[in-house]
């Protein structure tokens, strides 16, 4: 587990980057759920996404490491891509990222602009990262994982964030990926908030986590297909399981539909462009509403990337 010293250093290499992001507490929608809401806006960073801080905190690392790096590669649906193109361009590094087949338009255009090659490869996320490990071994390019303690270490400065500049909060939702943002908002709970629940929100689409946290042990999917793409994951990561069994209260799963309602509530209750795993937390709370009324709640809106034509298509449901 991380400690708040070790997060505390890697601050200036986050910061370097990017400034702190914000934490609001929005009155509409705290009148939708009956709780006092506080938001991290993790919309507002460079790629528009929390993925930015591990990438950053990991490539300063891994040069540091390997001063004569050749390149790096790794596989993503889109943030965690854009974090390593971000970061190895500031490293001076190539970067090769993998994305499965039909990943978002608008995602790998980013990834371009900010330097990275792009491959595509595999029909979902795991597809691509097996690929990606082939292509590492074919060109002799690091690996970039998805889970990686250097990761999680990163992208926990932004749970520093909210936990030193929110009020106590009651229980704090994170929906989970591969695990790196709800294993760094366990680590700085457990330095600066102890009696805080952490919850993880999943897609009933992509449910791996949520079972494997019922089973106590990793339980994969066959299948991971959720409008969330930053939730739809086939296997989870063994290390990560093991923080959040230890570590969360409990992981609540919301359908796609939940997840476009909240999108729909951030765009009427704050004007925040959010993507899907970035309204999973909010489709939580609502989900939860009963159990949470009158209690302080925190939200992590881990990200606004999506493509034009879905936003346009949830926005237009009622």
């Amino acid at each position: 587990m991380l400690s708040l010293q070790e997060v505390e250093d890697a601050q200036p290499v986050v910061y370097a980057a990017m400034p702190p992001t914000p934490q609001y507490a929005w009155p509409l929608l705290a009148k939708r759920t009956g709780c006092e809401v506080w938001v991290k806006h993790e919309n507002h960073t460079p790629i528009g996404a929390f993925k930015v801080r591990g990438g950053l905190v990991y490539m300063h690392r891994l040069k540091e490491a390997e001063p004569g790096l050749k390149g790096v590669i790794s596989a993503t649906r889109g943030n965690h891509g854009q974090s390593i193109a971000v970061a190895a361009a500031r490293a001076g590094v190539g970067a090769t990222i993998v994305v499965p087949q039909g990943n978002s338009t608008e995602k790998n255009a980013a990834m371009r602009a900010f330097g990275a090659e792009l491959v595509e490869a595999g029909h979902d996320f795991d597809a691509a990262r097996d690929a990606a490990l082939h292509l590492a071994k074919e060109r002799g390019l690091s690996m970039v994982p998805s889970f990686h303690r250097d990761l999680v270490c990163g992208v926990a400065t932004y749970a520093l964030e909210l936990f030193r500049a929110a009020p106590p909060l009651d229980t704090v939702y994170v929906p989970i990926g591969l695990g790196s943002g709800i294993c760094g908002v366990i680590a700085m709970r457990d330095a600066l908030s102890p009696t805080t629940k952490v919850v993880g929100v999943v897609s009933t689409e992509a449910p791996a986590y949520a079972l494997s946290f019922t089973a106590g042990r990793v339980v994969p999917t066959n299948s991971a297909n959720t409008m969330a793409d930053g939730m739809a994951v086939r296997g989870p990561d063994a290390e990560a399981l093991s923080v959040i069994l230890k570590g969360a209260d409990r992981i609540v799963q919301v359908s796609d539909a939940e997840i476009g309602q909240a999108m729909r509530a951030y765009y009427e209750d704050t004007h925040q462009l959010t993507e899907g795993a970035g309204a999973a937390s909010l489709a939580a709370l609502i989900q939860e509403r009963g159990r949470m009324a009158g209690k302080r709640v925190g939200l992590v809106l881990s990200g606004g990337n999506i493509d034009r034509p879905l936003y346009l298509r949830v926005l237009g449901d009622t």
